[in-house]
């Protein structure tokens, strides 16, 4: 029920960056759900190699190179879901900043830690 939700609140949060950030379009709920779905799998196959393989200039970058390899994932997630379109990589950077933030807040507000409850 949790990795349900969990995938829910994604989807809901790739919709809030295609209201948000200009240069994201997702066509409708069920992109979004396939987008969301794309997204997490691309970043847990594909993006935890690329940040194993970059974490020197991630170190020496102070973290921030994170942030383009997020950009980098999303914009693939966009090449390979139909109804999902990243265009450009600033707008995949800053969707992807955006991305982070909406899911994080949305997951504090929905699932709230073990110490909160």
């Amino acid at each position: 029920m949790r990795l349900l939700l969990n995938w829910v609140l994604s989807a809901l949060a790739v919709w809030v960056v295609a209201q948000v950030v200009p240069g994201v379009h997702v066509n409708g709920a069920v992109a979004a759900l396939i987008a969301a779905l794309a997204i997490g799998f691309i970043n847990a196959t594909i993006g935890a190699l690329l940040k194993i393989i970059t974490f020197p200039l991630t170190l020496i970058t102070l973290g921030l190179f994170w942030f383009v390899i997020n950009a980098l994932m999303l914009k693939l997630a966009s090449a390979v879901v139909p109804g999902f379109q990243v265009h450009g990589f600033i707008a995949a950077f800053i969707g992807a900043i955006v991305l982070s933030l909406v899911n994080l807040l949305l997951k504090a507000i929905v699932m709230p830690s073990k110490d909160q409850r």
